[in-house]
């Protein structure tokens, strides 16, 4: 935009190329406005004729997420309209969850004698796969084959990509053996799609096999894929391996950085989470927004008030960051489980944004450590107006109420969970063993080794018991004798996992 200026004061006048590239500079949503008045500079300057400007142009507002204007260029063109322009406004409806609008304008694009590539096709895949329709984008990708496309690495990965995005892991690996099967080989982007989700179920063992993959096929010197490493790591536990990986990352990207940090700040390792951001600075590396949100959580888990404030401080005077949601959010975690709870409120009541679900919540959670009943019930309050079926709110409050002795209280919020009908979370534990994953559930469904299992905790519990373990039986929501909490206790799905894992 300088440059442009510059041009203009002494009477340059920018080209087709200029223009193209700086409509390529300002193509995110914050520039929008820009994108707006470089628009206006092609009208006036007569450059509307010139189809790498138009399509440029698309693509532009596609990009900012502004597709009406996007459709008004396209339209415009009326018969000039060549596939990069059909590929623009088809990827920027795919992305806003337009589908059946993409797909009806590549009938279109058929109609009007433009034959779709593989590009078009892509774009329909990864839309549907995004929005959560992995059956649809895998039927998508039989249809690319009967009209003559051949699906590429790029297909599966999007597939992969957009299962990752939603959360629906069970089915990216699914897609990841029917790939295999296809005889795709995976490029770095398709594997460090695979490492998240694999990270995200806590899948060690698969992991360690796609690094040894990663390792025989030179993938490993690729720093994207060297960060999915990290992070796939440390979401599993194995901190040292993670530490392995990314110590060996020659040229770090800051995403790399912040993975290694949260790890540490995930397993309440404040020193060393302290010791890699210290690094960072060293390095010469400029910390940004999500480095600060994993700094502050190394700060928050480890109860280091004096240096989560020192942080914070930092991130606003002399990066420049402005403090998010997630920022707040773990300064009030901090002050709050570190007892601090009048600063906590405080700090809510003068933060610079408006406090969400996420703020009270983080806030009643360390009312709840700190048996705070009179501050739970002001988050409380605020969380019934913000998120009144959130079950984990009224959970948080029974567990308070029953480590009050306050029976009459729990009743009512049991009473009060069923008239507005909210419904319990599922909860469950998942242990893998070798190849297979075994998972716990807390509504009851017995485990084929059930039997087994409680003889072998029973026994645990008991040698425990023996070297001065009292069972914390606060966390029951029932009233009723000791013994029968001591029982109820043992069927935590985390216990139950645990020691599965054990026999």
């Amino acid at each position: 935009i300088e440059i442009l200026k510059r041009m203009q004061i002494v009477g340059l006048k920018p080209n087709t190329s200029s223009i193209s590239s700086l409509l390529q500079a300002v193509a995110e949503p914050k520039l929008l406005k820009l994108g707006k008045a470089i628009h206006g500079y092609v009208i006036r300057n007569q450059l509307w004729y010139d189809m790498y400007v138009v399509t440029t142009l698309i693509d532009m507002y596609v990009k900012t997420g502004c597709l009406p204007y996007a459709g008004m260029v396209f339209d415009m063109m009326n018969e000039k309209k060549n596939i990069v322009a059909w590929n623009s406004i088809i990827s920027g409806l795919s992305y806003a969850g337009l589908l059946k609008d993409a797909e009806a304008l590549m009938s279109r694009m058929e109609k009007e004698r433009i034959k779709p590539d593989a590009v078009t096709w892509n774009n329909l895949v990864s839309g549907y796969a995004t929005w959560g329709k992995t059956e649809k984008a895998l039927a998508m990708v039989e249809k690319m084959k009967r009209n003559g496309v051949e699906p590429s690495v790029v297909s599966w990965t999007a597939i992969l990509s957009g299962c990752s995005k939603n959360g629906n892991f069970r089915n990216a690996l699914k897609v990841f053996i029917q790939m295999q099967e296809e005889g795709i080989s995976p490029n770095s982007a398709t594997i460090s799609s695979l490492l998240r989700i694999l990270g995200c179920l806590s899948l060690l063992h698969s992991g360690k096999e796609v690094h040894s993959f990663c390792l025989r096929n030179n993938l490993i010197r690729d720093s994207y894929v060297a960060t999915a490493l990290v992070d796939m790591y440390t979401k599993s536990g194995d901190l040292r391996s993670a530490s392995e990986v990314f110590w060996g990352i020659e040229n770090k990207p800051v995403a790399s950085w912040n993975c290694m940090i949260m790890g540490y700040a995930m397993f309440g390792q404040g020193e060393e989470g302290i010791a890699v951001f210290d690094r960072m600075l060293e390095a010469g590396m400029e910390p940004d927004a999500i480095t600060f949100t994993s700094v502050l959580s190394v700060c928050k888990n480890s109860c280091l008030v004096r240096k989560g404030w020192e942080y914070f401080d930092l991130m606003r005077s002399r990066y420049g960051v402005t403090p998010t949601i997630e920022h707040c959010s773990c300064m009030v975690d901090m002050l709050g489980r570190s007892g601090y709870l009048d600063e906590a409120l405080d700090f809510i009541r003068t933060m610079p944004l408006k406090p969400d679900t996420t703020i009270w919540g983080a806030f009643l959670s360390s009312c709840k450590i700190h048996r705070d009943l009179e501050l739970a019930e002001v988050a409380w309050k605020r969380l019934q107006v913000l998120e009144p079926n959130n079950s984990a709110n009224y959970m948080t409050m029974i567990n308070l109420y029953s480590n009050l002795n306050r029976w009459e209280d729990v009743e009512r919020i049991r009473d009060s969970m069923r008239d507005q009908r909210v419904r319990v979370q599922d909860l469950w534990s998942w242990i893998q063993i070798e190849q297979a994953v075994h998972v716990f559930y807390a509504d009851g469904k017995a485990h084929p080794d059930e039997g087994e299992i409680y003889f072998e905790l029973y026994k645990l519990v008991s040698e425990m018991k023996k070297s001065g373990y009292v069972p914390d039986t606060r966390c029951i929501h029932r009233n009723g004798s000791e013994t029968e909490k001591e029982k109820l206790l043992m069927g935590h799905t985390e216990k139950l996992a645990i020691t599965y894992g054990l026999i």
